[in-house]
């Protein structure tokens, strides 16, 4: 058995480094059975479609396709062991048939009623169990657990950007629930407290054929017009009684929004669903009895997590983290004009409970 172990492996390696030899070109990959399964490390440079694998007999490149089962293991970065059985394709290369890991989640309870949705890019410290997310908020530690749902994205990879869906487990700290790829996102706000008067249409939905894009908000972005950079271009983006922007309000100049969009009648891009990145906050009491009101203009610091307002009595600060109504916009731009609904929290800090644009 051992013998044949070892042939299986060798066997593996040689068609990995022959690799090189074969002609590039469009040649169909057929299915076939299992010639070896292979342990090793993920390697720098592994992306969604070709694994990169150190192993004790040499450096290993496997092809990912649609044919390959990741479910026992999808976080493929840097350092991280993992077995993998291949097969043969007829392109020359070896096809992963199913990528495993044996990295278990503790036994810890989360909270999935009190979510965040967040967007950034995995960062390369990222470990089995731990995944650093950097969002333009700054950088959130997740953790990955065993009941994690990753149907919408096939691999994680450092430097790709995803959307996740995460809440408070008992350790304190904050589990992934739901990733996916950004680009692929689901347009309906999931894990995100409705807030009334913001509903994107009176069935919530849009029959049109939508397609994620991500860039950075720029100055030009109005009340009715988002604006995103996307690498050397603008690309405007209309905002109409259709649009869902629960998950995305701030729209402030150099902050990341991945928007699910989609060709209107007037030839303009207009949008299905719009998402800011926003951390989770640890729940806190708010005295909502006599709740207070105050008046001024968005500044430019205001994130989704927390609402930055110009007062004639001075500079405001305010969490978002308990806001049950917004009206009289989609999105809020630097220098708008709002009255907000506020109460006192036991953490000291005012919390909004609802935003009202003044026109």
């Amino acid at each position: 058995m051992k013998r044949r172990r070892t042939a299986g492996v060798c066997l593996a390696l040689g068609l990995a480094l022959g690799v090189s030899m074969v002609p590039a070109g469009s040649l169909t990959v057929e299915a076939a059975e299992v010639i070896a399964t292979v342990s090793g490390t993920v390697r720098k440079g592994t992306t969604s479609d070709l694994l990169l694998l150190a192993t004790s007999d040499g450096n290993m490149e496997i092809k990912l396709d649609s044919g390959t089962d990741t479910s026992g293991c999808k976080l493929l970065l840097p350092d991280r062991k993992i077995s993998v059985s291949v097969s043969h394709g007829s392109d020359g290369y070896l096809h992963a048939v199913t990528v495993k890991s044996g990295v278990q989640a503790g036994d810890v309870s989360v909270d999935s009623s009190k979510t965040a949705v967040v967007t950034g890019t995995i960062k390369e410290k990222s470990t089995g169990d731990i995944l650093y997310l950097d969002t333009s908020n700054g950088e959130m530690e997740l953790k990955l657990d065993s009941s994690t749902d990753m149907s919408g994205c096939k691999v994680l990879v450092t430097d790709k950007t995803y959307t996740v869906t995460c809440a408070r487990g008992s350790d304190a700290y904050m589990h992934a629930i739901r990733i996916s790829d950004a680009a692929y996102g689901s347009s309906s706000g999931t894990g995100s407290v409705p807030l009334s008067g913001m509903t994107p249409s009176p069935d919530g939905t849009v029959s049109e054929s939508t397609t994620w894009v991500s860039g950075t908000v720029t100055k030009n972005t109005k009340s009715d017009l988002l604006c995103l950079a996307m690498g050397n271009e603008e690309m405007e983006i209309r905002l109409d009684a259709m649009t869902d922007s629960r998950n995305g309000i701030m729209a402030m100049p150099g902050r990341m929004f991945s928007v699910a969009v989609y060709r209107g009648g007037d030839a303009y891009m207009h949008a299905a669903n719009v998402m800011g990145a926003k951390s989770s906050m640890i729940p806190v009491h708010i005295d909502t009895s006599a709740p207070s009101t105050v008046t001024g203009t968005v500044s430019s610091k205001s994130t989704e997590n927390m609402l930055y307002i110009h007062t004639s009595n001075g500079d405001m600060e305010l969490k978002l983290d308990a806001l049950g109504s917004a009206s009289g916009f989609k999105i809020l731009v630097q220098g708008q004009k709002v009255s907000v609904s506020c109460a006192r929290g036991d953490d000291a800090y005012m919390h909004a409970l609802g935003i009202t644009a003044i026109q």
